[in-house]
């Protein structure tokens, strides 16, 4: 699989929606989890990112403008027993509380579907890395089967991190009516080794009228310590 730039993957794609990268910097020390979200309507577009300790939540930006929270409101990444959870719903919740009970990200994944959003019928996505001993990581797409919202299908990867390279994985392949879900497997990305570089590169390239907010981690596998970037479209 060709190997791109995330300005490769992302300028010329005006609706990727919310998409998740994951992988490891070029020089081996630190694991990278980023995940952003877009929209199209004013409902979607009045979101921002906040940080409440190791986890991220959306908000409303104006509470008064709140149509249907049901899918646009949730916790994209959650952070537990050495495991870093990020994903494009709720679900985020069902993988932490299975592990929790000691199971794991797949039992979790096979008790959620795709959103119900029809005609979308958008994917699940969500990711895991795990620090628990050697780094690795695992991405899941849930994704509907029959065109009708009656079947999904469940897709989980798992990867052994090479350095500079990480995976991306995102809701759509790019604009449409209904909008086209993913398809195949999660594409390989280069990554930078500063956090603000790869920031900087994400937000740059995502589409200016869609793009509403985004955030990215660096975990350094020796110490454990984290750094952070969060960046929302309003202010």
């Amino acid at each position: 699989m060709q190997k791109k730039t995330v300005a490769d993957l992302l300028s010329g794609n005006s609706y990727p929606g919310r998409g998740i990268i994951v992988g490891l910097t070029p020089d081996g020390k630190k694991a990278v989890s980023a995940y952003f979200i877009m929209g199209r309507s004013e409902n979607s577009r009045n979101r921002v990112f906040r940080a409440e300790g190791d986890d991220v939540m959306i908000y409303p930006f104006d509470e008064s403008k709140v149509e249907d929270p049901s899918l646009i409101i949730y916790a994209p990444v959650r952070s537990l027993d050495r495991k870093l959870v990020v994903t494009n719903g709720d679900q985020t919740d069902t993988i932490r509380d299975f592990l929790r009970h000691g199971d794991c990200f797949e039992n979790a994944l096979r008790t959620r579907g795709f959103e119900p959003d029809k005609p979308n019928f958008t994917p699940r996505i969500s990711a895991i890395s795990h620090f628990d001993g050697a780094y690795w990581y695992q991405l899941s797409i849930l994704k509907c089967a029959d065109g009708e919202g009656k079947l999904c299908n469940r897709f989980t990867f798992d990867f052994a991190p090479v350095p500079g390279l990480g995976h991306f994985i995102h809701t759509y392949v790019g604009d449409g009516s209904p909008l086209p879900s993913f398809e195949g497997e999660p594409e390989q990305v280069l990554l930078a080794d500063d956090i603000d570089e790869l920031t900087g590169e994400i937000w740059d390239n995502l589409n200016e009228n869609n793009k509403i907010s985004l955030f990215v981690r660096f975990t350094d596998l020796e110490t454990g310590k984290t750094e952070t970037r969060i960046l929302n479209k309003h202010k």
